[in-house]
């Protein structure tokens, strides 16, 4: 199959790329600057120059191949209403260019705001008010009643491993600058993870099926305790770990308290029945023993 990847040049698409060469695929990555596109380049696979806000482009790009796998995004958390317009205009470009063809759109979205204090699954709904990429995530199933595939791969708010910038890498930072790795309350509220490499296999796995459904979920780990992560960073940083009480979380986290501060525990089981999907790639824990959010900088 001729897949067309944007975001190929991120963090969870430099694992997707080689995963679908290396499965037989010939793989087109969008790149926006010249950085960018060597490294895709360096990856094996052929590079389309152009941005999210190229909808004419994107939708070339997408009426020339057998499928479609979005997980290109704008992470200013500052213009959160910008980056979800963008996204929403890139996936109605590459959707309508489906049309009719019953060619998969394989789209990044989160599962974050699936559910709070229970187990999330594929069934729940994601709430716009609390992931933005919800709205985007409707607009994308929308396709299925024009002869498109549309199937959302929810990512855990964790996809872990070298190289990672989110959510871990900023506790660890606000660990090392306050000289204390924290936990909110007694700490056993959970966080969902994944390895960036099973995260790959996954993407691979629902483009090449038809049995998938509208969402799959990215969880290799169903909770993993925050205390047991701010055990881990604190490890590795040599500080020591304490708890936080949750009036002081947003105080002392910054952004990221709020979602350390609840209980976000998510469940893949129907994505492993439909899929055969089985994740084993190393734990949370282990890359945070292994040192890769903990190193010297």
């Amino acid at each position: 199959m001729r897949i067309f990847v944007t975001g190929a040049s991120g963090f969870i698409g430099s694992a997707v790329v080689p995963e679908l060469l290396r499965a037989g695929h010939h793989v087109v990555g969008l790149a926006r600057s010249d950085q960018a596109a060597a490294r895709v380049a360096a990856l094996g696979a052929d590079v389309r120059r152009g941005g999210l806000d190229d909808t004419a482009g994107l939708a070339e790009a997408a009426a020339g191949s057998d499928g479609v796998v979005h997980l290109g995004y704008s992470h200013d958390f500052s213009k959160v209403a910008e980056a979800v317009d963008l996204d929403r205009a890139a996936i109605d470009s590459m959707g309508t260019a489906l049309e009719g063809s019953g060619r998969p759109l394989v789209f990044a979205s989160g599962v974050l705001g699936l559910a709070v204090g229970r187990l999330a699954t594929e069934d729940d709904s994601p709430d716009p008010a609390v992931h933005p990429r919800g709205t985007t995530a409707v607009a994308a199933a929308s396709f299925a009643d024009r002869g498109v595939r549309p199937v959302a791969v929810r990512f855990a708010p964790t996809v872990h491993g070298a190289g990672d910038h989110g959510f871990v890498a900023t506790l660890a930072q606000v660990a090392r600058e306050r000289a204390l790795s924290a936990y909110v309350g007694d700490g056993d509220n959970r966080w969902s993870a994944v390895h960036r490499s099973d995260a790959a296999r996954l993407v691979r796995l629902v483009v090449e099926s038809d049995s998938a459904g509208t969402a799959v979920h990215a969880v290799a780990e169903e909770g993993v305790p925050t205390r047991a992560i701010a055990e881990a960073i604190g490890r590795g940083l040599g500080v020591p770990v304490g708890s936080i009480p949750p009036e002081r979380a947003a105080e002392h986290f910054g952004w990221v308290g709020a979602f350390f501060a609840a209980d976000l525990p998510v469940s893949s089981h129907r994505t492993r029945e439909r899929l055969g999907w089985e994740p084993s790639g190393p734990s949370l824990l282990e890359d945070l023993e292994a040192g890769h959010y903990t190193a010297a900088l």
